[in-house]
């Protein structure tokens, strides 16, 4: 049994391996714990986004539908379901041509959440110094900043045209993430949500 280490709401159910939350929130402000999702990086020599089709700073869905996030020049995290790590790090193994490229799993490495809802911007202005505006920040945007003291990524992610946004950071630090958010969101009713059905 895999466990995030974030502890999960109850009630409290199984994901394939792992253990997660099974709480069905209707808030309009929902955290909802994600470090179950598989993680893979990939990191090339050759720094362009031909490698992965993803400039640095930003967010796409690539043909399996995995998320791909442009981390840094020549630097992926990929998110997929929960299990697809063996399968995503085959798929990415071949795409560095020529260049030296390395692919890690990271499944384990990182805590994972998912702050959706109209206050989400609010919310982590008050633990970050980027600037979340729309035109700043449109969906998709890329972030890695300091937050709540924490060197974390954020990465504006809408659902089905709701705001919202993925923060992960070292896996050690993952409960201190939920923490600070559930604190920084108690002015707006924040609430913990279960793992979701579509995971990504």
């Amino acid at each position: 049994m895999a466990r995030s280490p974030v502890r999960p709401a109850a009630p409290v159910t199984r994901r394939g391996n792992w253990e997660v939350s099974a709480r069905r929130s209707s808030a309009t402000l929902r955290l909802a714990d994600l470090s179950p999702l598989a993680k893979v990086q990939v990191r090339s020599r050759s720094q362009t986004e031909d490698v992965m089709g993803v400039p640095f700073g930003r967010a796409e869905r690539d043909g399996p539908g995995y998320l791909v996030i442009g981390e840094g020049p020549g630097v992926w995290l990929a998110l997929g379901p929960s299990g697809r790590e063996l399968a995503m790090r085959a798929q990415f193994d071949a795409v560095g041509g020529p260049s030296f490229t390395t692919v890690t799993d990271l499944t384990h490495g990182y805590a994972l959440g998912r702050l959706t809802g109209e206050q989400a911007r609010a919310v982590l202005s008050k633990l970050c110094p980027v600037d979340l505006s729309a035109r700043n920040a449109p969906n998709g945007a890329v972030f890695r900043t300091l937050f709540a003291g924490l060197v974390a990524c954020l990465v504006r992610d809408d659902v089905d045209g709701a705001l919202s946004y993925l923060c992960y950071c070292e896996r050690s630090s993952g409960q201190y993430l939920f923490d600070v958010i559930m604190d920084a969101g108690g002015e707006f009713a924040i609430d913990a949500d279960g793992y979701p059905g579509t995971e990504i």
